[in-house]
């Protein structure tokens, strides 16, 4: 039997009409981990008012939380259906959805306070031309939050032996283990795009929902999951 292509993208366009239902398991652990994520970046930035992109939005279910604490939002990812689902959930919402990737980002230089980027980085062609783009369009001064999967033994078993292929809580071929990014290679190229770095964490499994999907939060362990922070210079 074919093996399915690793790194596949078009699972998003997939699912985009059911993306809101619940349905999906799969995408129900993509929603429960936004509660886990903002925990952290809460603590890290104000987004009262604050310009924020969304950086591979996908339906769009951080760009609402974060529009939900009052900044103003644009998300932008290249899944062109999902994009669609995210605006017709969004209404009068104040988000702008965009289609497009992050290595040639449609926007004028310093037109975001933040820009936000989970479960993005290990799925990008070029890192180096995404980090360069995300520090284009922040203001100086300006904060980059992101998490991806570190590369190593462990975290190939926890996201393709036991996610993929024993509990299916994504589908086969979501990722590709060769691209995930050790905390010392996104540092260097963070620090090479003119970033200060600030102090790296994990994000992992903390919990069941009733209906039995996991809840996540922050760990001390950055085996699997990492998250963290980045801030442009100020000049």
């Amino acid at each position: 039997m074919a093996q399915p292509p690793r790194n596949n993208l078009s699972i998003y366009d997939e699912v985009a009409e059911d993306w809101w239902s619940d349905d999906i398991r799969w995408v129900r652990t993509l929603k429960n981990m936004v509660p886990g994520r903002l925990g952290y970046f809460d603590r890290l930035v104000s987004w009262q008012g604050k310009a924020v992109l969304d950086l591979g939005c996908a339906g769009g279910f951080m760009a609402e939380a974060i529009e939900d604490r009052g900044a103003h939002v644009t998300g932008i990812d290249p899944a062109k259906d999902a994009i669609a689902a995210a605006r017709s959930h969004a209404g009068a919402r104040d988000i702008t959805y965009d289609v497009g990737v992050g290595e040639a980002l449609p926007y004028t230089d310093g037109q975001f306070d933040i820009v936000i980027c989970v479960d993005v980085l290990e799925h990008v062609s070029d890192l180096t031309k995404v980090l360069k783009e995300v520090a284009r369009v922040l203001v100086p001064g300006g904060t980059f939050l992101f998490d991806t999967i570190n590369r190593n033994p462990v975290s190939r078993l926890a996201t393709i032996t036991v996610a993929e292929d024993i509990l299916r809580l994504l589908p086969k071929g979501t990722h590709d283990p060769a691209m995930f990014i050790k905390p010392s290679e996104l540092v260097e190229g963070l620090e090479q795009a003119g970033f200060a770095v600030g102090k790296l964490t994990g994000l992992g499994p903390v919990g069941l929902t009733l209906r039995g999907d996991l809840k996540f939060g922050r760990l001390p362990l950055k085996a699997v999951i990492y998250m963290g922070s980045a801030t442009k210079a100020a000049r």
